[in-house]
């Protein structure tokens, strides 16, 4: 029977030495899901604004001037709120574990029991069940680890804060500053400005949803168009809404 490259490979990355090599390796930290989510804030912040000035018949330089005030301090709030909400992960699990190691002390024999109760719960029962919970009680680290996922559902690292907030700011400004270039062109009109921006916000609006699909191995055309279509709801709101208080307000268009 003739093996695929594909399924070749697969049983390369099954070798018992890999998987060793594997498992032995430190957890990675991925920051994509940080860098896509500031990616897609970022162009929905400044094309909402953009949408919204355009739909209220506002000056171009408006556009600019609120688009980048909107970038700057949502990007930074953005990574700060990304930073304290990761560290606080990290507090939260270093205080369960602390606590875990502290029960471990006081009273061995209940956590002990929680262990046997938890992979009892898996199907194991009689001498395989009192083989695993010796073997996973004679190790503190183990022990603790086990406790974490297995009762709390808790991961056992946390992702740094810094790196996210970095990845999630960083994205943000530079993905959301892309809508705005077309209003950087003063000798541009207007409408053909917000016709640019609109297809620019477009081509990263499905560019991030491509880059998701790479790395979660889902559809190109559907995860770039999920994304477009996230996006574009988004800035078709800010325009309708900027559309109806121009009507109301009597705004003049520019």
């Amino acid at each position: 029977m003739t093996i695929s490259s594909e399924e070749s490979a697969l049983r390369s990355e099954h070798h018992p030495e890999v998987i060793r090599q594997r498992l032995e390796a430190p957890t990675k930290q991925t920051i994509l899901s940080d860098a896509v989510l500031g990616g897609i804030d970022g162009c929905v912040t400044t094309f909402a604004v953009v949408s919204g000035v355009t739909g209220a018949g506002l000056p171009s330089s408006v556009a600019l001037v609120l688009g980048f005030a909107n970038l700057l301090a949502d990007g930074f709030s953005m990574a700060a709120s990304n930073y304290e909400s990761i560290k606080a992960d990290a507090e939260q699990i270093e205080k369960v574990r602390i606590s875990e190691h502290a029960h471990i002390d006081q009273i061995p024999e209940g956590e002990r029991e929680e262990i046997r109760q938890i992979f009892k719960k898996k199907g194991f029962d009689g001498e395989v069940l009192e083989s695993i919970v010796e073997t996973i009680c004679s190790d503190r680290h183990l022990w603790v680890d086990t406790m974490l996922t297995e009762e709390h559902g808790l991961q056992k690292v946390s992702k740094s804060p810094l790196k996210a907030a970095i990845a999630t700011g960083s994205s943000f400004i530079a993905v959301g500053t892309v809508p705005l270039i077309p209003f950087m062109l003063p000798n541009m009109e207007k409408g053909m400005q917000f016709t640019i921006s609109a297809i620019l916000a477009a081509i990263m609006f499905f560019a991030i949803g491509v880059i998701k699909s790479r790395f979660l191995s889902r559809p190109i055309f559907s995860s770039g168009m999920s994304t477009l279509l996230t996006g574009g709801a988004a800035a078709a709101l800010a325009y309708i809404v900027g559309y109806v208080l121009r009507e109301i307000f009597g705004l003049g268009m520019v």
